[in-house]
């Protein structure tokens, strides 16, 4: 079985920081494309930034110059950095993987139980 983690959440002042983490963990062989998505009160989920095994990286438009999505390959481990964070940010933010088990040769997309975070002052 497969896990991915978030962590990082919480409340922060407008124009304030957070780093987000998200750790994949159980039998894992690759990981390709890993991604974050949020989700406000009252809205469907948006994709926020993903990045690829490479390195390569996309951002949705409103978080572009703010916001940086990172990985770590050896710890299975993706990170969102935000900064100048608005209160619009407002959301539950969650990370996805398609992530391929030793048992098989599919990747699967594989989802987090979020985080929340809070720009408010």
């Amino acid at each position: 079985q497969v896990q991915l983690v978030e962590s990082g959440g919480g409340l922060v002042l407008p124009g304030g920081s957070l780093r987000l983490s998200c750790a994949a963990s159980g039998s894992i062989f690759r990981i390709n494309d890993m991604r974050w998505y949020r989700q406000a009160p009252g809205k469907q989920r948006e994709l926020v930034a993903r990045i690829s095994s490479d390195g390569s990286t996309n951002y949705a438009d409103f978080v572009k110059g703010r916001f940086t999505i990172s990985r770590d390959n050896s710890k299975n481990t993706v990170y969102l950095q935000m900064i100048n964070l608005k209160p619009e940010d407002t959301a539950v933010y969650y990370c996805n993987a398609d992530i391929r088990r030793y048992s098989s040769t599919y990747y699967y997309s594989s989802w987090g139980q979020g985080t929340q975070v809070t720009v408010s002052s």
